[in-house]
């Protein structure tokens, strides 16, 4: 068997073979759970109205107003609490602002300590503060970095949150009422084409987690249809007490 050298220098060859995933989850994280509540919500919602033995219409206007509800509830509250944690780091970020404009000097000795902290030696390290201190602004954002574990210039934007919130639940909520929408008259094709997005979203979600793609998709599987069944026996129960 054959070996190909790299005629990259080694540290570049390192990097571009040393990677890691993005255990944050970065943009897929929040898209693919906006998804699935929206799918689980309003699954369990039809399969509870369907279960009172309700007819067609009842059950498309109930997802359709579940999918609207539920979306413009998901955008309001993400707005809220992406705006909520910007101004919060905004007005950290301006106190850190003005501690580097009224006390420099007491700045730089903290920072400094921080690197001896990492086991920099001490005259390197204050060098090292003094040098990254010389721009208030690259002073400003690593000071952030450090203290406040943020990134100024990586805040996020609650109206990005808001309208990604709004369009990944719809999309979910959306596939339990699409059957009816296209003409079916019984619950099953709908209860189907759920069952297969919340499988494909629980192998989506095995990219984050390192799990396997079918032990993700089978778990979620159970979970959304351990929900609809119980919305459904509850339909039943309470249809027929009150009817």
């Amino acid at each position: 068997m054959s070996v190909i050298a790299s005629t990259e220098p080694p540290h570049i060859a390192h990097r571009d073979n040393h990677t890691h995933r993005d255990v944050n989850g970065g943009w897929l994280r929040p898209a693919v759970f906006g998804a699935m509540d929206g799918l689980v919500s309003n699954l369990a919602l039809m399969t509870g109205v369907a279960g009172g033995a309700v007819d067609r219409q009842t059950i498309v206007i109930t997802g359709l107003a579940g999918l609207a509800a539920g979306a413009f509830s998901m955008a309001a509250g993400e707005y809220t609490s992406v705006a909520s944690q910007r101004e919060l780091v905004e007005a950290e970020l301006e106190v850190e602002r003005r501690e580097l404009r009224k006390h420099p000097v007491d700045e730089l000795e903290e920072l400094a300590a921080l690197y001896e902290s990492r086991g920099v030696e001490p005259q390197l390290a204050r060098q090292v503060a003094e040098q990254l201190s010389r721009d208030p602004e690259q002073a400003l954002e690593i000071h952030a970095r450090e203290e406040l574990g943020i990134d100024p210039d990586d805040l996020p934007s609650p109206l990005v949150a808001a309208v990604s919130s709004f369009g990944s639940f719809a999309l979910g909520a959306l596939l339990p009422v699409l059957p009816y929408l296209l003409g079916a008259t019984v619950l099953w094709p709908a209860v189907a084409l759920a069952m297969i997005g919340l499988f494909a979203c629980g192998a989506v979600v095995a990219r984050v987690t390192a799990r396997s793609w079918w032990f993700s998709g089978l778990r979620q599987l159970a979970l959304g249809g351990a929900a609809a069944g119980v919305t459904y026996a509850l339909g039943i129960l309470f249809g027929t007490a009150v009817g």
